[in-house]
C-alpha cells in the first residue's frame, strides 16, 4: 500500500513510502513515465517513510522510526547508491522530531525537535531547527510557548520557515514564519485562539491557507486565500460567507496551481485552480477518488487514484477525460499480488440517526459468503474518517463470511466544521460512542447483522471506543471487542503519551485532568469493566509512545480484581498501531479466531 508520496523537482521521479512489499515500511522509487519497475531505496525492518528530495533530484530525506518508538533519525540516500543510509540527525535519539525539509538550494534542512542542545535535556515544547548539511551546527530559530504537533516548511527562497503553534488555546493554531537566522519569529496568520488553520507554501512564496473561522465566527465551510509576506494582505479565493463551499486548500509540489476540495460523506471532490491563469478545473473522477499530485504539462497530471476495489495507485490523467479506465497506471500494486479485482468486496453507504437525531454516515462491507457474523472497525483519530478505500483487514474478514462496517461518528473529517466539531459538545466518549451503537442497531433491525454476533475492534481512539462499547453496550449489541492500541484510563493516558498530544485531551475533555477531573473518569473505560459481559482481547503495542502499555497495565489490574476474563496480545517490536508484515499477519489470524470463537 501506498503512503506517502512525493515528486522529484524535476518531475522524472517519485519516491513512495510503502508497505507490504518488504518487512516494513520502506521507500522506493518509481520514474514518473511509468517506466521500470519499484526500486527500493532503503530495506530495513524499521518503519521508514520518506521525507524530502534535494534540489537538485539527486537524493532525499528519509525518517526511520526504529522500534515503533516514534524517535526519528532523518538520513540521506542518493539514488545513485541506493540502500546506504546516511544519518544526518542523531541516530537513536531520547526526544521527537517532526519533519525534515531541504532548503532550496540544499545546504540545510530544517526540523522540529522537542529538545534543549545546551541541556541535553528533552522538553515540553518543540524548537524549530535549522540544520547545516555540511558542518552539522544546529540553529534554534523559534521556540513556542506550548506543546503542538508541528511540521515546518522551507520557504522556496530559502528565507523563512513556516510554522504553526497553538499557544493561545490546544483547540486552535497560529502561523508563523521565521528567519533562516534566526533573527525574526513572527507571526502571519491568527483567525483567533480556538481557529482551525492549515497553510503551506505556494511556489512563488505566497502562503496559501484554509480557516474555519473568518471574524470570531466558525463555519461549515473554509476561507481559503493568499497571505504574501512583503505586504502582509491577503487574497481571498473563497469565503464560506459569499458562497464558497470548500472544505480544504492544498498546493500541490513544484507547481503554479492549488488544489481546492470539496468534502461531502466522506468523499473529497478536487479542483485544480491555475494561479496564473485564474482557470478553476472540476477533476473528480466518474468513480473512486483522485489527488493531484503535480502537473506534467499539457493537460496532463499525476495522482493518487484509489477505492474500496483499488489499491492506492499513481496515476497519470489528463484534466480533459476523468474517466479511471483511461488512467496511466504509474504503479500497479494490485499488480504485485495475486488479488483480483472482481474478489474484493465493495464499499456501500450506509446512513442511520444517532441518539440525539444526528444523521450518520458510514461504509457496509458485505461479504458474498456471510457467516451471519459482523465486525465494527472503527477508525483513530477522532478527527480522520474511514472512506471508500480498500483495507487488505476489511477484505480478509470480508473473505471469511464477515460483514463489516466502518462507522463515521461524530468528530470525523470529511462531512465539514461543523459535524468535525459536534464531539467537541460532550467530548470523547460521549455521544461519539452512540453513533457507533446506533449503528449497530440499524445493522440488526435492517437484518444485515444479528444480536449477539457482533464484534468490534479499532486501532487508537477506534481502541478507545472499542473499550467503551464492550464496557458500556449490551451484549447482544457487541459481544466481542478488541482494542487495538486504545486509551483505557484518560488520566493515565494523559500523564505518559507524548507532550505534543496532550493539548488534544485538553482539546476534547475541557482542559486537563487537574482542570476537570470528573470528565476524565466518567469518560474512562477502566472504571466500568465490571460491566463487561462479552469476549475481550486486548492489542498492544510495547513501544508505543502515544497510547503507552501503562494504559494496558492498570485496566489489567482492575480487570483481574473484577474477576473478568479476558485475553491479550502483545507485541514488542511495535507502537503505536500493528504495521510490521509479520506482526499484521498475526494479528489479522488472531482476531479472526477470535471473533470466530467469541460470536
Amino acid at each position: 500500500m501506498i503512503g506517502d508520496s512525493i515528486i522529484s523537482p524535476d518531475k522524472k521521479h517519485l519516491a513512495l513510502s510503502i508497505d507490504r512489499i518488504h518487512e516494513n515500511y520502506d521507500v522506493f522509487l518509481k520514474s514518473s513515465d511509468g517506466t521500470g519497475d519499484l526500486t527500493p531505496l532503503t530495506s530495513t525492518p524499521e518503519y521508514t517513510t520518506v521525507k524530502s528530495w534535494a534540489p537538485d533530484s539527486k537524493s532525499v530525506l528519509v525518517g526511520e522510526d526504529k522500534g515503533r518508538d516514534e524517535r526519528v533519525t532523518i538520513y540521506r540516500v542518493f539514488l545513485d547508491n541506493p540502500g546506504k543510509m546516511d544519518p544526518v540527525t542523531e541516530v537513536e535519539p531520547n526526544f521527537f522530531m517532526r519533519g525534515g525539509e531541504f532548503g532550496p538550494r540544499g545546504d540545510f534542512i530544517a526540523y522540529s525537535v522537542n529538545y534543549d542542545y545546551d541541556t541535553k535535556k528533552e522538553t515540553e515544547t518543540f524548537r524549530i531547527i535549522v540544520q547545516d548539511l555540511e558542518t552539522g551546527s544546529k540553529t534554534v530559530i523559534a521556540r513556542p510557548d506550548k506543546p503542538t504537533y508541528v511540521i515546518p516548511s522551507v520557504d522556496p527562497n530559502g528565507r523563512y520557515v513556516l510554522y504553526n503553534r497553538a499557544d493561545e488555546d490546544p483547540s486552535g493554531n497560529q502561523w508563523w514564519i521565521a528567519s533562516i537566522d534566526g533573527n525574526e519569529d513572527r507571526e502571519i496568520l491568527n483567525f483567533g485562539p480556538k481557529a482551525k488553520v492549515n497553510a503551506s507554501w505556494t511556489h512563488d512564496g505566497r502562503v496559501l491557507f484554509d480557516t474555519d473561522t473568518l471574524d470570531g465566527v466558525r463555519h461549515d465551510f473554509v476561507g481559503i486565500g493568499l497571505y504574501d509576506l512583503g505586504s502582509g494582505k491577503i487574497q481571498w479565493l473563497s469565503k464560506p460567507t459569499e458562497g464558497g463551499t470548500y472544505s480544504l486548500a492544498r498546493v500541490p509540489k513544484h507547481s503554479n496551481h492549488v488544489i481546492l476540495a470539496e468534502e461531502k460523506d466522506a468523499r473529497k471532490k478536487p479542483f485544480i485552480l491555475d494561479l496564473e491563469t485564474d482557470v478553476l478545473q472540476n477533476i473528480a473522477p466518474t468513480r473512486g477518488n483522485l489527488w493531484p499530485i503535480t502537473n506534467i504539462g499539457t493537460g496532463d497530471w499525476l495522482g493518487l487514484f484509489y477505492s474500496s476495489t483499488h489499491t492506492r495507485d499513481i496515476v497519470r490523467f489528463n484534466v480533459l477525460d476523468l474517466d479511471p479506465s483511461k488512467f496511466t497506471l504509474i504503479t500497479n500494486m494490485l499488480g504485485r499480488t495475486e488479488i483480483q479485482p472482481d474478489e474484493l468486496t465493495p464499499a456501500e453507504e450506509m446512513r442511520w440517526t444517532s441518539e440525539d437525531d444526528t444523521p450518520i454516515h458510514g461504509w457496509l462491507y458485505q461479504s458474498r459468503n456471510p457467516n451471519g457474523k459482523t465486525i465494527v472497525q472503527v477508525h483513530g483519530g477522532p478527527d480522520w474518517h474511514s472512506e471508500d478505500a480498500l483495507s487488505p483487514e476489511i477484505q480478509y474478514f470480508c473473505s471469511l463470511g464477515y460483514n463489516v462496517l466502518e462507522p463515521n461518528y461524530r468528530g470525523s473529517t470529511g462531512y465539514g466544521v461543523n459535524f468535525r466539531e459536534l464531539i467537541k459538545k460532550d467530548g470523547w466518549g460521549g455521544l461519539d460512542k452512540d453513533d457507533v451503537r446506533s449503528g449497530i442497531e440499524n445493522m440488526i433491525l435492517s437484518g444485515v447483522a444479528f444480536p449477539n454476533k457482533v464484534g468490534i475492534t479499532g486501532t487508537s481512539y477506534g481502541g478507545y471506543l472499542s473499550w467503551l462499547a464492550i464496557t458500556q453496550f449490551p451484549r447482544d449489541i457487541v459481544a466481542a471487542a478488541a482494542p487495538i492500541c486504545g486509551m483505557t484510563d484518560l488520566v493515565v493516558d494523559y500523564e505518559t503519551t507524548r507532550p505534543d498530544l496532550r493539548p488534544y485531551s485538553e482539546e476534547y475533555l475541557g482542559g486537563s485532568p487537574a482542570e476537570v477531573p470528573e470528565r476524565y473518569k466518567e469518560r474512562s473505560p477502566i472504571n466500568y469493566v465490571q460491566n463487561i459481559r462479552g469476549k475481550l482481547l486486548i492489542v498492544q503495542g510495547l513501544r508505543d509512545p502515544n497510547v503507552t502499555k501503562s494504559n494496558v497495565a492498570e485496566v489489567e489490574k482492575r480487570l483481574e480484581s473484577n474477576k473478568v476474563p479476558y485475553e491479550k496480545l502483545v507485541f514488542d517490536d511495535e507502537g503505536h498501531g500493528i504495521i510490521r508484515e509479520k506482526n499484521v499477519k498475526t494479528l489479522l489470524i488472531r482476531l479472526t479466531e477470535f471473533f470466530e470463537a467469541s460470536l
